[in-house]
């Protein structure tokens, strides 16, 4: 590794005015010590493609280059903030790329070639939606090896979390379908510049090589959808809007009609969506 050529990241931020812009879900994080934290959790970065969405100014950019990263694609739809990246390719050359735009709007495999690491700091407005595009591609194992993203800890608890509590929902359930899921550490909200209001965490995802069981992906967000958009009730009544026999329902999947949608894990789960996928083509 080597001495960062650039400026400190506040005289950076001073220079292109880059005030973080509450629109984009921007919190700065300027704290060295964690984007270097960040950047190692993520493991070996010389024999990959990372994707970083969200750089802003560039500091975990630069933790990712300074950590051995040879090749990173950065997605940033902050246009006041490409000249400072723009600073960083010049600096490390041939190492970094930069896309402007919504991340939402790219396929990885238009930008970057396999295997694929995702290290990001995620805006906070789009964190949940970029995690589900990421986790529901067309073929499976995706191109990516793993996620380590910043998310607010309360999403961070409701990835990770286990059946039986009020976190547990359809986030976890199509997680953790496919995935393992870990929170790595917290990062308090005086890190970042402005301060947000909430701890931040980091998470690491890596996909399983198949899924815990058998299910079509969009059977399974249907039912996991019904289920907790009622959680409250038992599953004979939340999962009426299926528009099948939920006894039949129940019964095929193996659940009690008495169970809400917290009891069930993510193999029952599974059931389900086999089970509504055979009577949804009965019909």
């Amino acid at each position: 590794m080597t001495h960062d050529p650039l400026p400190p990241l506040r005289d950076v931020i001073a220079q292109y005015g880059l005030r973080a812009r509450k629109s984009l879900g921007q919190n700065f994080l300027l704290d060295l010590n964690l984007t270097g934290r960040i950047a190692r959790s993520a493991g070996t970065l010389d024999n990959c493609t990372v994707v970083e969405v969200g750089p802003g100014p560039g500091g975990l950019t630069r933790a990712l280059l300074h950590h051995g990263a040879r090749n990173i694609v950065a997605v940033e739809k902050d246009e006041r903030c490409l000249a400072a990246l723009g600073d960083i390719a010049a600096a490390y050359p041939g190492r970094l790329r930069v896309f402007e735009g919504d991340a939402l709007d790219f396929e990885l495999a238009d930008i970057a070639q396999q295997p694929i690491k995702l290290v990001a700091n995620l805006p906070y407005n789009v964190a949940t939606p970029l995690l589900i595009k990421w986790l529901t591609p067309d073929q499976w194992p995706p191109l990516w090896e793993s996620l380590t993203l910043m998310f607010q800890k309360e999403v961070a608890e409701r990835i990770t979390a286990p059946p039986g509590g009020k976190a547990y929902g359809r986030l976890a359930v199509l997680t953790q379908w496919r995935c393992d899921a870990h929170m790595l550490f917290d990062i308090d909200p005086r890190a970042f510049t402005p301060a947000p209001k909430v701890t931040s965490t980091i998470v690491q995802i890596t996909p399983r090589a198949a899924p815990r069981a058998e299910a079509e992906l969009g059977d399974l967000q249907t039912v996991a959808a019904a289920a907790f958009g009622q959680r409250r009730k038992m599953l004979r009544r939340s999962l009426t809007t299926l528009g099948v026999d939920t006894g039949q329902l129940l019964e095929i999947a193996g659940l009690p009609p008495t169970g809400r949608a917290e009891e069930i894990d993510i193999e029952g789960f599974c059931a389900l969506a086999r089970a509504y996928h055979l009577l949804r083509n009965m019909r």
